[in-house]
Order: structure tokens, then sequence, then C-alpha cells
């Protein structure tokens, strides 16, 4: 089979052993001599009604201290706490927590502008450095393509690769590119000089998909060895080996400060980890168990997106392990689409499609406020400039192209 289609396997079971705790425990206990004539004194009277005295007065405060945290915690949780399907409003609400909310949201307008052709077979992944300046696409022809991410001119290409690359990271700095490939192994690449720097060995299957950490000295990757792995960057060693989940990997991210990495599943879970401790922290569980093909945190890290095989995405908090809300429409049943979020021109959710279209969701209102549609085969990839309205697509073996498409303003008419 081809890199890029579904591959299903076998679940595998995992017994746990019962530990049997004591049932109970030996004490040692001391007897005392009788103390009838001490508390028979007007001495210990006196002292007994001080006593009294002392403890009503402490559970007064104690009773009074609880009602004001009572009261207090009562108030914030009805700040923080939204309805089940409601989340910060304004376009920044996803990036940080000053968003404006006051501003009312056009729909967007989003052009075909340029269409990249190079790659031999499909397209796999495509990102935009952080700073703005190129877009990579990595394809199934094992190889690595650089362009100008504002008006698409090739750049160079990255090679090095025996079998066809799934996924690809920008380091923090723009000047490094991660890769994940099919031949088991991540290579780190210098984008100034095309030299490919470290080959990181572990894997023992397929590497499905890779991620840098902000702070650019740690990378995460997920296999169809179903483990997920952090490396230093440094060394080019495995630091942690996660036996995450039943099922390959099909998605893992780090949020905003590094600190939580995210992965997705086959087995149809979500799992939250410590990035240092490796001590899996949440699990996100829909009732019927889709496939999870992809999983990302919000700008912000407050919320996680994930997409199923069931023709859904889905928004989480990370707080509440609760789904907020869910997107429909476009078609997801075999593969492992990308899915994203736009937030330089409104608060927008865009995916890829099975129908060969793109699709863009109004965050709040999940409306369907744009389909794209341009490419001949399915749509596996896309992402959005961090600065730009800009979307960049790229698709599977019949198309073999990546296209940029730019937000237009309408032109207004008297």
């Amino acid at each position: 089979k081809q890199w890029y289609q579904r591959r299903v396997r076998g679940r595998s079971l995992v017994s746990s052993q019962n530990t049997t705790l004591p049932s109970s425990l030996s004490f040692i206990t001391c007897n005392h001599p009788p103390l009838s004539s001490f508390l028979s004194s007007p001495l210990s009277i006196v002292i007994r009604s001080i006593v009294n005295i002392l403890v009503i007065i402490y559970h007064y405060i104690s009773f009074s201290t609880q009602i004001v945290f009572l009261t207090k915690q009562n108030k914030t949780t009805q700040t923080m706490s939204s309805p089940a399907d409601s989340v910060p409003a304004g376009p920044s609400s996803l990036q940080s927590p000053d968003g404006d909310s006051s501003k009312p949201q056009s729909k967007p307008n989003y052009i075909l502008k340029y269409t990249l052709k190079g790659h031999k077979k499909a397209i796999s992944s495509v990102k935009f450095s952080p700073d703005g300046r190129w877009l990579a696409s990595a394809s199934a022809d094992k190889s690595i393509k650089v362009w100008n991410a504002l008006d698409g001119r090739y750049e160079l290409t990255l090679e090095g690769h025996s079998q066809g690359i799934s996924d690809i990271s920008w380091s923090s700095d723009s000047k490094y590119i991660c890769s994940a490939s099919d031949d088991k192994y991540i290579k780190i690449w210098d984008i100034s000089s095309g030299e490919m720097l470290k080959t990181l060995k572990g894997h023992t299957n397929y590497v499905f998909c890779v991620n840098f950490n902000p702070q650019s000295n740690k990378i995460v990757s997920g296999s169809f060895d179903e483990t997920v792995r952090i490396w230093d960057v440094k060394t080019g060693k495995c630091a942690k080996m996660l036996p995450a989940h039943s099922d390959p990997v099909s998605a893992v991210d780090f949020n905003r400060d590094g600190t939580l990495i995210v992965s997705a599943s086959y087995d149809g879970l979500c799992r939250i980890w410590d990035s240092n401790t490796g001590l899996c922290l949440k699990t996100l569980i829909e009732d019927d168990n889709p496939r999870v093909s992809f999983v990302k945190f919000s700008p912000n890290g407050k919320f996680i997106l994930s997409g199923t095989q069931d023709n859904t995405l889905r928004l989480w908090s990370y707080s509440t392990g609760k789904c907020l809300k869910t997107y429909t429409g476009h078609k997801n049943e075999k593969y492992c689409l990308f899915s994203t979020f736009s937030v330089t021109n409104g608060k927008w959710i865009v995916s890829g499609s099975e129908d060969n279209c793109i699709y863009i969701w109004n965050l709040q209102t999940k409306e369907i406020v744009q389909r794209l549609e341009g490419h001949t085969d399915v749509v596996l990839t896309v992402a959005c400039h961090p600065t730009e309205n800009i979307i960049a697509s790229g698709a599977l073996e019949k198309d073999q192209t990546v296209k940029i498409w730019k937000h237009q303003e309408p032109i207004m008419t008297e």
C-alpha cells in the first residue's frame, strides 16, 4: 500500500495486574492513669470553660472564612465557565486573553493566487515558517521544497529520506525544518545551506507526525509503532518514549509554552502529556470512539482542535476536557486530514476535505463561511500564514500541487 492509504492495525489489549492492599492496620495503644482528681478541681473547670470559648470562636471564624471562600469560588466559576457550546469571542480570543469581541466579523473571501508545481507525488504537509517568509511542502516523492510564502517563488529542495515524507515542522527561528518519514527516521535540516544536520533514530515503524516545541530544543514525534517520542535536538537522542496508544499515532503537537503535548491516534483517543515527566494528564474521548486523524492546540493553549474520520471536527476545552463545538459539512472518512485555526482576519477553522475542497467555518457559529475549489484530488493538508490572510493547501496523487489562497476584500459598490 502507498504511504497515504489508510492502514488498519489490530488493537492490542493491555492487561494490568491487580494489586491487593492490606485490609487492616495495627495501632499502638497506651494506657494512661486516671485523671479524676485533677478534673474535679476548680482550676480544671476554669480551664475547660476557656477552652470551650476558644473552640466556639475557632468554629465561628472557620465557618465565616468558608462562606467567603465559597462566594468567591462561585463568582470565579460564573466568570470562567461558559455554556457547553461557547468559547471566548473576538478575533484574538484564541491567541490572547485580551481579544476584542466588539468588532463584527465579515465573511472571508479567499481566492486562488498561485499554484506551485514541482513535486512528483502526493503532497503530505505544508507549513509556513513562523517569521512568515517561507512555505515548506513535503511529499511522498521523498523531498521537501521551500517556496516564498508571499509570491510562491521556488527556493530550494531538501532530499535525503529513502521513503515518502508524512510531516514537517519549522523551528521557532525559521532556520530549521524537521521531517518525519516512512523510512522510520526524523531528519533535521538547515534551511540556509540545505544541509541535513541530524538523523533521529528510534522508531520501529513509519514516523507519521512531528513538531518542534516553541523553544526548538525538543521535537515530539508519533509513529505507526504506536509510541510518542520526545527528542533532544542538541544531542539527537530520544529523551522519552511514551507507550501512548494502542493504534498508530496520527498527530502530535506542543502547547504555546511547550509544557504540554497532545497526541491523537486511530484508537479514538486524544491524550495530553506533561512534556517534562512524560506523564499522561488527561484523555479526551468521544462516546462513539471514531478514529482521530488530527489534533492541534489553539494558539493560546486553552482549546484543542481534533479531526475524526466521521466527517467531524471538534473543539475541546483543555481545562474541562469537554467538547465545546463540532464542525461538519466536509468529508473525512479515510485520510488523516490537517485542520487549523485562522486568526489573522477573524476567527475561523480551516480544513482539507476528501471532496477535493477546503472548508472554512466561523469558529463561534459553526457556519461554513467559504468553500474553496481548485484541487483535483483529496486536500490532505492546509496551513494558515502567521500574520497575513493567506492559506496554503496540498493535495494527493492526482493533483500533486501546492496552492496559495489570499483573502481579497470585497469591492464596495455605491
